[in-house]
């Protein structure tokens, strides 16, 4: 029987100082903070009394340092998935500001069409790699809940996708807050999100960066 739930889990807070969009870049590290927010995450899990039985997890490192956390509770060695990873943006590494954007107007062209975007990864091809990650972790999967570490946009892009809604979406209106579990069951011939959670809310955490 595949697997009864599908977790996906976003990272927590990043070592961020800069305030960079730090995208695929490497290096960038869970906070002290961000350790906490990730064990909150998998002790959530826990506390619903699930029985996770697979860890997936994208190749970044601040994916990989919140499925350990996971890992931890539940005993279970994480695998690498690398349609979980962040999708490309052409501002990676930048401070991207109204004060940049003057400095580059150039830039610009690259805001030009959000409906791709045409900064970076079409949204359309994020949601297809995320679904496939979901389908093959859930068929592969015989027994309890399988948990996916991943990255905002991507978790977006699923929710969206599987939900039946437009993927274009305003940034600053995403329902997904660090370390945030969105759940997912498989129904008929569907995924249907069952569950949304944030154990980390009210830890102040800087959720800046992100693509």
């Amino acid at each position: 029987m595949p697997a009864d739930r599908i977790h996906l889990i976003r990272h927590g807070e990043v070592h961020n100082p800069d305030g960079v969009l730090y995208g695929r870049l490497p290096h960038f590290r869970l906070s002290d903070l961000g350790h906490k927010m990730a064990e909150a995450a998998a002790a959530d899990l826990r506390r619903q009394g699930r029985k996770v039985t697979a860890i997936v997890s994208s190749p970044l490192l601040r994916t990989r340092e919140s499925a350990e956390h996971v890992q931890a509770i539940f005993g279970v060695n994480p695998t690498i998935d690398e349609r979980l990873i962040e999708p490309t943006n052409v501002f990676e590494g930048k401070q991207l500001s109204a004060k940049y954007l003057m400095a580059h107007p150039h830039q610009l062209l690259h805001l030009r069409n959000p409906q791709k975007p045409s900064w970076g990864e079409p949204y359309r091809q994020i949601a297809q790699r995320m679904q496939a990650a979901i389908f093959d972790a859930w068929n592969n999967t015989f027994d309890g809940d399988v948990v996916l570490v991943s990255h905002q946009l991507p978790i977006v892009m699923a929710s969206l996708s599987l939900g039946g809604q437009n993927l274009p979406h305003n940034p600053k209106q995403r329902r997904c807050s660090l370390s945030s579990i969105t759940t997912f069951e498989r129904q008929g011939t569907s995924f249907v999100e069952v569950d949304y959670r944030e154990p980390s809310r009210g830890l102040h955490a800087i959720d800046r960066g992100a693509v």
